[in-house]
């Protein structure tokens, strides 16, 4: 395992809690107990955090990463929640006793309800409310609040849901609008490496200690 100090702040695993030898926690990251961290799964808090309830289980290679756009956008994720391999999830918050099946993704201020099913390779965009007991079907993408379920071929109406949204704002603390995609891209990639510049300070933590 790899535990890495980052901006000040060292992960915490309780001691009941199963740390694969190759997972990796970076920064203000606290895991409860009875939790299983698997082969592969990175935990990165970035300049936020992210907090693990008691009976989660992430699997392999799933990745979690705290956000900040204008606002922190912490990973909070409750009690017995399984996430499946390769998901990932940014920013956003998980309610108890739900499923994030394999290769889901959950994007920026989302908010998934206790008991909620995210299957299969299904994508939550940002700022979405899944609510409680929800299915949101595989390869599927849910936008909204209240939430609306699309299919991956209907181009048009996802991207406008994804407008309204607001994603570059949700994720980057993008206010303005571009005419040219390449433009937005130069911006985002340049925020990133700003917020990133920090892990030149990064220690990698003794796990005995």
């Amino acid at each position: 395992m790899m535990l890495i100090r980052h901006r000040g702040y060292e992960p915490k695993v309780e001691r009941t809690t199963y740390m694969a030898p190759t997972s990796t926690l970076v920064g203000k990251v606290t895991v409860g107990p009875h939790g299983r961290i698997m082969f592969g799964a990175v935990l990165n808090a970035e300049s936020s955090e992210i907090t693990i309830g008691e009976y989660a289980i992430i699997s392999e290679n799933a990745v979690l990463r705290g956000n900040r756009s204008s606002t922190a956008l912490p990973v909070h994720i409750r009690d017995h929640v399984f996430i499946g391999p390769h998901a990932t999830l940014l920013g956003c918050s998980v309610d108890s006793c739900t499923y994030i099946a394999t290769g889901a993704t959950i994007l920026q201020g989302a908010k998934i309800g206790s008991g909620a099913v995210i299957a299969v390779g299904a994508l939550v965009h940002a700022m979405t409310v899944i609510p409680e007991g929800f299915f949101v079907p595989p390869f599927s993408i849910a936008i909204g609040d209240p939430v609306t379920i699309y299919s991956p071929d209907q181009l048009e109406a996802v991207g406008e849901a994804i407008r309204k949204v607001g994603f570059a704002k949700a994720a980057f603390g993008i206010e303005e609008t571009f005419a040219e995609r390449k433009d937005l891209y130069k911006m985002t990639t340049t925020i990133r490496a700003d917020e990133y510049r920090a892990h030149f300070q990064d220690v990698v933590l003794d796990p005995l200690d």
